[in-house]
């Protein structure tokens, strides 16, 4: 038994485009295509789609679930190997739901208040964050992804350490511009996206376009998502808006 695209689309909630993508780059060929020039996926192409859904949901990228995929012999023990990952990251995920917690509590009391929002165990906003995984998922961004990865492989413990926390703080300032009020193209907030621009621009040349392109991914890449948003609700989108005025009035 087979499936056209658009009811495999259906059942999966991945759009047909993707799956015509999937079959363009090698990752997932229709079992056939018909007659009428449609794709038709059979129950080892749905399996195979599971499993690039499972990874996807993991924060792996698709050239690396290719990878991945290419090297498995046994399905069974795919899906275990999988299962184990996802168990992880529920474990993370409760984690990461207690950080968020707290955070919208100190947030939601500053506003309260009246008071800018003050943190005094900032290491405490990225418990269920694993710092690895921001490399990990810039993989759309292989040039720059390949500095990162260079520059941390020569960075002693002490200094790894001490650029995590000037990260930290550097998101912790701008969720307390957010939760201020200030608009993302307000000045003090476009001072900290300057500094952020300025940062990248230390490790490779970067275009107005990719830089939009960053700010996209803090909301479309679902662990950037996540690891903004541990921080502040709607710090994702926020560094988002900030990079777009950023990239349109200092860039263009």
């Amino acid at each position: 038994m087979d499936w056209p695209i658009a009811e495999v689309a259906r059942m999966s909630g991945v759009t047909a485009r993707t799956l015509r993508h999937y079959d363009e780059t090698g990752l997932l060929p229709p079992a056939r295509i018909g007659a009428n020039g449609h794709r038709y996926y059979g129950e080892q192409q749905l399996l195979r789609l599971q499993q690039i859904l499972v990874l996807r949901a993991l924060g792996v990228g698709l050239p690396e679930i290719g990878r991945i995929l290419s090297e498995q012999v046994d399905e069974v023990d795919a899906l275990r190997g999988h299962h184990r990952r996802l168990l992880a990251e529920r474990d993370r995920l409760d984690v990461l739901a207690g950080t968020v917690s707290r955070t919208i509590a100190d947030l939601e009391q500053s506003r309260k208040d009246g008071n800018p929002v003050t943190i005094n165990r900032p290491e405490n906003l990225f418990e269920g964050v694993q710092p690895s995984q921001y490399a990990e998922n810039m993989r759309d961004f292989p040039e720059l992804a390949q500095e990162v990865g260079r520059r941390a492989a020569a960075m002693s413990q002490t200094d790894a350490d001490a650029a995590h926390r000037a990260r930290t703080a550097q998101m912790i300032r701008l969720a307390e511009l957010m939760a201020a009020g200030h608009a993302a193209g307000a000045e003090p907030v476009q001072v900290e996206i300057d500094a952020q621009y300025r940062a990248l621009t230390g490790l490779r040349t970067v275009s107005a376009e990719e830089y939009r392109a960053i700010g996209r991914a803090c909301v479309d890449n679902d662990v950037w998502h996540a690891a903004y948003d541990a921080i502040a609700v709607g710090l994702a989108a926020y560094q988002r808006d900030a990079i777009e005025v950023y990239a349109a009035t200092r860039l263009s």
